[in-house]
């Protein structure tokens, strides 16, 4: 049986696309999981993607805090957090808060598609034991 994880959903203005992208190739893998977005993003993910997703408010109005307090609540498994390093944030320090809490509780975190390709085709996603005989190859 597959675990079903939290994942949350966060993506700047400038990839938001390049979530709707990312999400479209991995939509199977994602439909299995409980899915958590703020605002926006997660409105394309259900609009562009058909994706069933827990939508929160928008970052700067609080969605970055309530994708944290889901983390710490032990909700959210992992974070995939597509940010722009290039633009200035107005809500950089719940942005600086969110990375912290899901560092502080040993959450993966991926901040662009190459860091999220890696962990949603993680053998850890589902809750198989990649050292397991059956997956070892000899």
């Amino acid at each position: 049986m597959q675990a079903r994880r939290g994942i949350a959903l966060v993506a700047h203005d400038n990839c938001k696309q390049d979530m709707v992208d990312w999400a479209r190739f991995n939509r199977r893998t994602l439909a299995a999981h409980r899915l958590f977005a703020t605002g926006t993003t997660g409105g394309r993910l259900v609009d562009e993607v058909g994706l069933s997703v827990i939508r929160l408010r928008s970052g700067p109005h609080g969605g970055d805090q309530q994708i944290g307090s889901r983390i710490a609540e032990g909700e959210v498994d992992l974070l995939i957090f597509f940010w722009d390093p290039l633009a200035a944030q107005p809500h950089e320090p719940d942005v600086r808060a969110l990375l912290r809490l899901a560092v502080l509780s040993n959450i993966p975190v991926a901040c662009n598609r190459a860091s999220a390709d890696f962990i949603i085709s993680s053998p850890l996603l589902t809750g198989r034991d990649p050292w397991a005989p059956e997956l070892v190859r000899t």
